[in-house]
């Protein structure tokens, strides 16, 4: 299958922080942002240096061509290299189908939805076979379990306790997950390696849902973890108001606190590598909040190139290449 190849897609990156105003305005499809808003992005990139977002991604593209033997290529939706260009290269190499994988397991019309359209808007004969959503795939639970379990394990002895896992995913604002009509769907506040807000809306959107999902099945994966010694909530609300999926992790760390819990394992299972909102938003501020409540607040590794989220991606590659070779005869 020399004229196949897997695509993967993810949100996208600046590289420098003079990067981020354009960044922006691609996230909200041109829809202006409070200078405000731009500034405060601006000085959480600033403190965690660089987002290694893009660079991450395409060591997984690379590892994840080794696994399957094939060409792979990156494409991002909100920066380079973009979605567009990537499809662009691979009709010029002669690519004439392709399994395209979203980075983001959670199906969700804010994520995969809008990836899809973008894949779509050049693939023009190219056959496409789109993998919808991967919130289940046991390979994923394994490799977030693989992550969690030496630090919670860590943190038990140190304490001599049991000691509660928060797990996360990014929040949307309702109305993106809600039944309404298309002309109801309107932009939503942009946050940096946020999925932006879809354009379309047929029913009730499944990505809070899958997010839980995943969530229960690590949950399952780790010994004596039990079932009021987990919790689940979203992060990274935006800033522009209106409601937006919670319950917050703000407001669950304040609960755990006042419960009398000192320490606590935090693991986002809604990103697969590092980036802003790991970096800020739960080493530094997360942080910060957990240490002013007399709480410990620790983080496991991201999957980056974890051997299991290869395998999983792996398996989801030649998935979807057994379904075009189907298509084929």
């Amino acid at each position: 299958m020399s004229d196949t190849a897997i695509l993967l897609l993810a949100h996208g990156t600046p590289e420098a922080l003079d990067d981020i105003p354009e960044y922006l305005r691609n996230v909200t499809s041109g829809r202006p942002l409070p200078q405000q808003v731009v500034e405060e992005i601006r000085h959480r990139y600033s403190l965690i240096g660089q987002s290694p977002l893009t660079g991450i991604t395409l060591e997984q593209g690379r590892l994840l061509s080794e696994a399957v033997g094939m060409p792979t290529y990156v494409g991002m939706r909100n920066w380079k290299p973009y979605i567009v260009d990537m499809v662009k290269q691979m009709r010029a190499d002669g690519i004439r189908s392709a399994v395209a994988i979203c980075l983001a397991p959670h199906n969700s019309r804010t994520s995969v939805g809008l990836y899809r359209r973008a894949v779509q808007a050049e693939a023009g004969d190219m056959r496409i076979e789109f993998i919808e959503g991967w919130a289940e795939h046991p390979l994923l639970a394994d490799a977030f379990a693989d992550r969690l379990r030496p630090v919670l394990g860590r943190l038990r002895e140190e304490t001599g306790s049991d000691v509660p896992v928060l797990f996360t995913a990014h929040s949307v604002p309702c109305r993106t997950v809600q039944t309404q009509s298309p002309a109801a769907a309107s932009a939503a506040d942009a946050r940096p390696e946020r999925p932006a807000p879809p354009t379309s809306n047929s029913g009730p959107d499944p990505y809070a849902i899958e997010a839980k999902r995943t969530a229960a099945l690590v949950a399952a994966r780790i010994a004596d973890l039990k079932p009021e010694d987990w919790f689940f909530a979203f992060q990274s609300q935006g800033m522009s108001g209106g409601p937006w999926l919670g319950p917050t992790v703000e407001e669950t760390l304040a609960a755990l606190a006042a419960a009398g819990r000192k320490s606590i394992v935090l693991q986002p299972i809604g990103f697969l590598c590092d980036h802003v909102e790991i970096l800020y938003d739960i080493d530094i501020a997360f942080r910060k909040l957990a240490s002013s409540l007399g709480m410990r607040l620790e983080r496991p590794q991201s999957l980056n190139d974890s051997p299991l989220l290869i395998s999983a991606l792996e398996d989801l590659a030649h998935q979807g290449l057994e379904r075009l070779q189907s298509e084929r005869a």
